[in-house]
């Protein structure tokens, strides 16, 4: 028995789901690269991007995912044997110092714990004992997917600033970007870098940097510039410049398309929304645990993100219960990663999401517990939506 037809949700913290309006544009033919609507297209998304990121400063699009951002971040303003500093919150941002290995920089690690945010005094006193100032770049990611744990960009930042460094602060917001507030001239951010299959509501395929003064001026001098993630010749003047070659057309016109929506909405409603979603999964999740077999992983809070909530199982394992959602309702739900594999579920709601999405997803997931016999404290979904009720 399956009650799965119909409209499917993909749950999961990215790719996520790409709405009618950004699947309709992409369905048109190719266009010339060197001037005309193309032309236009990027300037668009250029002017949107500073926009996304609050900055006034200039982006950057590559034909590429989330580590390709990496890759263009770290090239264009550090050179080989440059120190470091990875914060670790999570995974990915780990694992952006692990990218960063395969490019001959030397790379240490600001440990952390997967169940809180990365702590500024912590990395104040690293900075401060570094004397010589031999750390080239701190990189953290603002949200990590793994563990959903948000990252205090702000703080961070006046964290550097009190121990007088004078490192690149760059800034992952693939998770974040679109879902929460992010201001990178404000806020004093270097590099910010993101994704299109997230929070901006587009397929995998494009990823975006934007670069900071002080970044400007260490590109300069940087000795890993490599001829596709180059700024320099992608500053150059004919339009292709700025893909390093023939530009991904049909990416670009679905993500014109993901801004109109954005900016239909208004920024400020979209991270409002996403507040307000991810609060009412807290709230459901928050009563399922009270029978002890489940909690929310980040311990604090106001530290859990509004793009994805991490859930750890007690005592059982969540491969049934995202079969189930899956295969008898039509929602698929992520599964844990990293060192915590297998022992817990996460459910996204970044993006395409509504109200609607949000609690069948919830009630697809309570439903699990109840067929399969997994300890839970009835009532989430009416608590997600006394929630949601109050709130709007």
């Amino acid at each position: 028995m399956t009650l799965q037809r119909g409209k499917e949700f993909l749950m999961i913290p990215g790719p996520t789901n790409i709405p009618d309006e950004v699947l309709r544009a992409m369905h048109r033919p190719a266009m010339d690269i060197y001037d005309g609507p193309l032309v236009q297209t990027t300037e668009t998304c250029l002017a949107g991007l500073k926009k996304l990121f609050q900055t006034s400063h200039q982006p950057y699009i590559y034909a590429a995912n989330g580590h390709g951002a990496w890759d263009a971040a770290l090239s264009n303003t550090l050179s080989v044997g440059d120190r470091v500093l990875v914060l670790e919150s999570g995974l990915f941002g780990t694992a952006w110092g692990e990218s960063a290995k395969t490019m001959a920089l030397h790379v240490e690690k600001l440990p952390g714990d997967w169940s809180k945010p990365v702590d500024p005094d912590a990395l104040e006193d690293v900075l401060r004992k570094d004397s010589s100032h031999s750390i080239k770049a701190v990189l953290v990611v603002q949200v990590d997917t793994a563990s959903g744990v948000w990252n205090d960009i702000e703080r961070l930042r006046r964290a550097i600033d009190a121990a007088g460094h004078p490192a690149l602060f760059m800034v992952d917001t693939i998770a974040s970007l679109g879902c929460m507030p992010f201001k990178m001239d404000e806020w004093g951010v270097d590099v910010a870098l993101t994704g299109s299959q997230k929070g901006l509501m587009c397929p995998p395929g494009l990823s975006f940097v934007a670069a900071g003064p002080k970044a400007r001026e260490a590109h300069a001098s940087a000795g890993l510039r490599s001829n596709y993630m180059d700024w320099t010749f992608r500053d150059g003047p004919v339009h292709y410049h700025k893909y390093c070659g023939t530009p991904p057309e049909h990416l670009l016109f679905a993500f014109k398309a993901a801004l109109e929506l954005i900016f239909d909405e208004g920024l400020e409603q979209v991270w409002h929304r996403h507040a307000l979603l991810a609060e009412a999964t807290r709230q459901a999740i928050e009563v399922w645990g009270r029978a002890g077999a489940m909690h929310i992983m980040v311990e604090d809070p106001v530290a859990r993100c509004n793009s994805v909530t991490v859930v750890k199982a007690t005592g059982w394992g969540a491969a049934p219960l995202r079969e189930f959602t899956q295969n008898i309702c039509g929602v698929t739900i992520g599964g844990t990663i990293g060192d915590g594999v297998g022992e817990g579920f996460r459910i996204g709601h970044m993006g395409h999401v509504s109200a609607a999405m949000l609690l069948g997803t919830l009630a697809s997931v309570e439903t699990g517990f109840e067929k399969l016999g997994i300890p839970h404290e009835k009532g989430g979904v009416t608590a997600a939506m006394s929630a949601l009720a109050k709130a709007v």
